[in-house]
């Protein structure tokens, strides 16, 4: 198996099909950062292709010093940053659906339903560099190394981020006008 330089320099003289074992390497680990940071939406799986065309445009542009998965998942994060402000300009029409989910009672699957969209939400709100490192460490079960190579960052900018997140998400959830905030049990963060 070829790593991503090998591949890379393929494509740049012009093997336009060596770019497929790269997306077969990142697709679903680019689909589940995406779908992290803007949630379960139809979307996602278009914004996964651009993600892709996108890396496969700009590829003269990589630095091959660094990582290329910390390079191909900012562009991801880069893309969702821009969906967010799009769906900010963007009035939202809601309604209520429920996931079929397994539980006794219709309250308790309204109630979790509740919980999830509010602890989304505050996530959501987040600054973005705060929201990725969370969801890297928390929804990726990713290493503090891990997370610092693939945002090309040090680990000590990463723990930094990650303490920074946690005491925010912590006070948006003690916030008692907060919305949905009561459901949280909030030494838990």
């Amino acid at each position: 198996m070829q790593d991503d330089k090998q591949l890379i320099e393929q494509i740049l003289q012009g093997n336009k099909q060596a770019f497929g074992p790269i997306i077969e390497r990142y697709k679903v680990r680019v689909f589940a950062l995406l779908q992290r940071m803007l949630g379960n939406s139809p979307e996602v799986q278009d914004i996964a292709q651009e993600v892709f065309i996108n890396a496969y445009n700009h590829l003269g542009d990589y630095k091959p010093e660094h990582s290329f998965s910390a390079w191909l998942y900012r562009i991801a994060a880069n893309r969702c940053v821009d969906e967010l402000r799009k769906r900010k300009r963007t009035p939202l029409m809601t309604g209520i659906d429920f996931d079929p989910v397994q539980t006794s009672t219709p309250e308790t699957v309204f109630l979790e339903k509740e919980r999830q969209q509010a602890l989304e939400s505050h996530i959501m709100e987040l600054d973005k560099d705060y929201r990725t490192v969370l969801i890297m460490r928390y929804i990726q079960f990713l290493s503090y190394q891990e997370i610092g190579e693939r945002l090309s960052i040090p680990v000590s900018t990463v723990q930094m981020r990650l303490y920074r997140a946690r005491k925010k998400l912590r006070e948006s959830l003690k916030d008692p006008e907060a919305k949905g905030a009561f459901l949280y049990e909030v030494h838990e963060i």
